[in-house]
């Protein structure tokens, strides 16, 4: 076909792609797998689209940051009416705000990143155990959960442990190391889960327990991502655009600068880590249960040359 590309090679080109794919998940190796080998360069199927990449040119950067909320005060009933202020006008403007003062002591969130690290960095056969893309798992490992269906694949790797269900977790199902801080986070999580959703509850003008009476906090899925180094950060993607799906994510980051960042006003805004706080953004259930007060926010993590990030 004169001026353009022919179905046939149109179809070699998705049959290449796909051969590639389907080697790179078969080594169960994941992206750590990639940069331990040394390479210099990154394999065609994580390089972004060209007007992708083209449209990066057109984002203006700012040097704003999402709102920061103390809530060493929480108990007293002054201080509470305005953080529930602050924590509504977080919401329904950027659909995420930082918190410290939160309560969960430092050395479980130290442990809870250590742990994931310890988990990367040990030997790959350990890893290979736990690695499947059987949804149905409530402990996997895998990398980019849309390997097959996006059009680049993200600079990342993941644990995904499953909290939900009528069951309680098999503590036996946990990796070893990872498994006593995977254990003791998760325990604090769900109950500042629970504070959040109080904050949130009353930021609507309803009682504080009207959010946990409808169920939001039945359950929660653990995600801990680890972004390697990336030898051409500008032209791979960590993580890319999205908003997520539940109603209320609580992430916790190590000291990475520069990678998580929320589209605001049509600009991407850097989230940068503050040491012992907890990034919080709404989810597109929480959006949807709110009536579209508040706001599930679009975001993404970018790639980096130092790493890695948890």
């Amino acid at each position: 076909m004169a001026g353009g590309i022919d179905a046939s090679d149109y179809e070699h080109q998705v049959f290449d792609r796909m051969q590639m794919l389907k080697a790179f998940d078969e080594t169960k190796a994941g992206v750590k797998g990639l940069t331990d080998s040394g390479l210099l360069e990154i394999p065609a199927t994580f390089v972004r689209p060209p007007d992708e990449l083209a449209e990066e040119s057109t984002y203006k950067r700012t040097q704003i940051q999402v709102p920061v909320i103390d809530l060493s005060e929480i108990d007293d009933a002054d201080m509470r009416k305005k953080i529930v202020e602050e924590a509504r006008i977080a919401s329904e403007t950027w659909g995420f705000f930082q918190v410290v003062n939160h309560g969960i002591p430092q050395t479980v969130l130290d442990g809870m990143i250590d742990g994931i690290r310890d988990f990367n960095d040990q030997n790959i056969e350990e890893k290979k155990k736990y690695y499947s893309r059987d949804n149905t798992r409530r402990v996997r490992f895998n990398s980019s959960y849309d390997l097959f269906t996006s059009a680049t694949a993200s600079w990342r790797d993941s644990l995904t442990i499953s909290f939900s269900g009528p069951d309680p977790m098999d503590e036996d199902e946990l990796p070893p190391s990872c498994r006593e801080s995977s254990l003791e986070y998760s325990k604090h999580v769900e109950k500042f889960g629970n504070t959040l959703l109080g904050i949130l509850s009353e930021a609507m003008g309803l009682k504080s327990d009207h959010l946990e009476k409808m169920e939001c906090s039945k359950g929660h899925r653990l995600g801990a991502h680890y972004y390697p180094p990336c030898p051409k950060p500008e032209l791979a993607i960590g993580t890319t655009k999205h908003s997520d799906p539940g109603f209320l994510t609580i992430l916790l980051q190590n000291q990475i600068n520069t990678c998580l960042q929320v589209l605001y006003q049509g600009r991407w805004v850097d989230i940068h880590p503050i040491p012992g706080a907890l990034v919080i953004n709404i989810g597109d259930l929480l959006q949807l249960v709110s009536n579209g007060r508040f706001r599930s926010s679009t975001h993404r993590a970018i790639a980096s040359l130092t790493g890695p990030r948890i």
